[in-house]
């Protein structure tokens, strides 16, 4: 039994080695290479771009004093409508205290000189009715009472204006009520009570009360890499798709391009703009980022085939056609005319027909190499 034994246990471990043998040189043995193989389509290529940008009103106005003071009242709030003309905010006025002086002395000049202007005037007019003086020197001496008690009205209106930045005679037109110059949207108030303002002059810009903009006039400004800016053309479509609203395309056309670049990052960029038509209800708020999609070449119903079909060499193409099957497949090298692409198919101009079929990249095993060869 114990020869038997033995026996059985040699037979075993030879097995055992011929089998690992046989499979280590089975594994070892080159495998044929297998290629993916296309063949050729009718389809609509485009080639697009994107570029990167927000929403913005074409037209956004910053609302600012006529005088300097302080906030004594605000009617309107970011997110308020407003019509062209309606107030906003009040004002009151802090007097420059050297034009205040002045404005006072002023009164004061103009209230002696009709004083003593209506003397005159009495003095001859009492001449006058006695026949003692001409009807020419009455109305001269007439004229100039006429015009002290003017300049006494003109000087209180300008000291009302210097102290209260509003007179009797304007008061509609006051310059301490900060009226929106345009209809639209209050997008902003950055003001609150009490703040001191400041009028807009030589030496600063103002204090803004207010930013108002129609929200009805939307455009799309971004920039583009100076790679493509040569493919556009004024009143191209563009497609907008709104980083906050996935679910909403806008529709839009290019109006402007920038005749200079600005370097960012170290490449040319262009400012382009486009107007955004068709909103239908759709809420879009002020600075909104948002891509455009800009079809810069199409071709329609062209026959394509897989980019990753096509040998580059130099300024030509080509494409390996596959002849026969089974072992004996073998792959033609042909040479063809490509098109337009679009980054994963390409057309074909000439070279090819619906009835060839092309060798792609080699197809990728199990374990994620590529068959060799």
């Amino acid at each position: 039994m114990k020869k038997y034994f033995k026996i059985i246990i040699a037979a075993l471990v030879a097995l055992i080695f011929i089998g690992t043998f046989v499979f280590l040189w089975v594994k070892s043995q080159p495998k044929p290479t297998e290629y993916e193989e296309f063949t050729p389509t009718y389809k609509d290529l485009k080639k697009t771009t994107i570029v990167t940008g927000k929403i913005e009103p074409r037209n956004e106005v910053n609302v600012k004093p006529q005088i300097s003071g302080i906030i004594t009242e605000l009617y309107k709030h970011a997110g308020d409508m407003v019509e062209a003309g309606e107030i906003i905010a009040k004002v009151k006025v802090i007097p420059d205290m050297g034009q205040l002086s002045s404005a006072e002395s002023r009164l004061r000049l103009a209230q002696v000189n009709v004083k003593q202007a209506k003397v005159d005037y009495s003095r001859e007019k009492i001449l006058f009715d006695k026949g003692l003086v001409s009807a020419d020197e009455y109305d001269k001496v007439h004229q100039t009472y006429k015009q002290a008690l003017e300049e006494v009205r003109a000087s209180e209106d300008n000291l009302e204006v210097v102290r209260d930045g509003v007179s009797k005679s304007n008061a509609n037109s006051s310059s301490t009520l900060i009226r929106s110059t345009i209809s639209g949207l209050i997008l902003d108030v950055p003001v609150k009570l009490g703040n001191t303002v400041i009028l807009s002059n030589t030496f600063n810009d103002g204090t803004t009360i207010a930013t108002v903009a129609n929200m009805k006039d939307l455009i799309f400004r971004g920039n583009i890499d100076e790679t493509e800016v040569g493919k556009l053309v004024t009143g191209m479509p563009m497609k907008i798709t709104i980083g906050a609203l996935q679910d909403t395309k806008l529709e839009a056309s290019l109006e402007y391009v920038s005749p200079k670049a600005v370097e960012s990052n170290g490449t040319n960029q262009f400012e382009v703009k486009a107007a955004i038509h068709g909103l239908n209800g759709v809420t879009i708020r002020s600075g909104y980022s948002a891509n455009a999609e800009i079809v810069l070449s199409q071709a329609n119903h062209v026959l394509t085939v897989p980019e990753s079909a096509i040998e580059f060499q130099g300024n030509q193409t080509y494409v390996y056609v596959v002849k026969g099957s089974g072992d004996k497949k073998t792959y033609e090298r042909r040479k063809v005319v490509t098109g337009l692409s679009d980054g994963l198919n390409i057309e074909i101009k000439s070279g090819l027909t619906l009835k060839d079929k092309v060798r792609g990249p080699k197809k990728v095993t199990d374990d994620g190499s590529q068959d060799e060869e």
